[in-house]
């Protein structure tokens, strides 16, 4: 199976107060620098998309990724899902669709979701009854269902996954390769930044934005 991945990172930010994707993490790099990496280890990169928002700053990024905008703003996830999903229409059977607040996230993650996707049209973690559809593998053929929602203005990723052939995966089934569900972990506030700075062993930092490199 020819796979992709999508990194959606055109959010508001409102409660973290700063564009996550360019928060520190680590010494060398900021937080999308580090979400592609770690899906580089499973992706090639000129199979990754991030998607950000019209006039969004992005820092360097690895060489072969590619960088495409939402065409309308404000229309949460669906929209960045559409536009990742037709930039790798025709090349890719099925992606892995995250955003770039999941610094912890493991790349054994990545694989197992791929490996479960059989013939279901999406494979998506559930946690008793919350589904987590940005750590989720779609097929690429979903383009045409997203479309037609996001026509009809039901832009809740819950909706789509309620009306397609999704293959729901307990989390508990995932601790064998994530033992701690890391890849879950998402950073929406500057306490939940710091504690996954703690977690991943560095030092914490101000929660500040470093200038915005050169998009690539």
């Amino acid at each position: 199976m020819q796979r992709g991945a999508i990194i959606l990172c055109g959010g508001t930010n409102r409660r973290m107060g700063a564009d996550k994707g360019l928060l520190p993490f680590g010494p060398d790099e900021v937080m999308l620098q580090r979400v592609a990496r770690l899906i580089g280890q499973v992706v090639a990169n000129h199979r990754i998309v991030c998607v950000a928002a019209a006039g969004q700053p992005l820092p360097p990024l690895a060489a072969g990724l590619r960088v495409v905008r939402d065409r309308q703003p404000r229309r949460g996830p669906l929209e960045g899902l559409a536009v990742g999903l037709a930039a790798l229409a025709g090349e890719v059977e099925a992606v892995f669709v995250t955003s770039c607040d999941v610094p912890l996230l493991v790349p054994a993650l990545i694989e197992r979701m791929f490996s479960l996707l059989g013939d279901y049209e999406m494979v998506v973690p559930q946690d008793g009854p919350f589904f987590h559809p940005l750590a989720a593998v779609y097929r690429t053929d979903l383009l045409a269902a997203v479309e037609r929602r996001l026509a009809a203005d039901q832009l809740r990723l819950s909706d789509l996954l309620e009306n397609c052939r999704t293959r729901a995966v307990p989390v508990a089934e995932l601790r064998a390769v994530d033992p701690t569900l890391s890849s879950l972990t998402v950073c929406n506030n500057p306490d939940q930044y710091q504690q996954t700075l703690q977690q991943a062993g560095l030092e914490t930092l101000p929660s500040r934005q470093p200038a915005p490199g050169k998009e690539v």
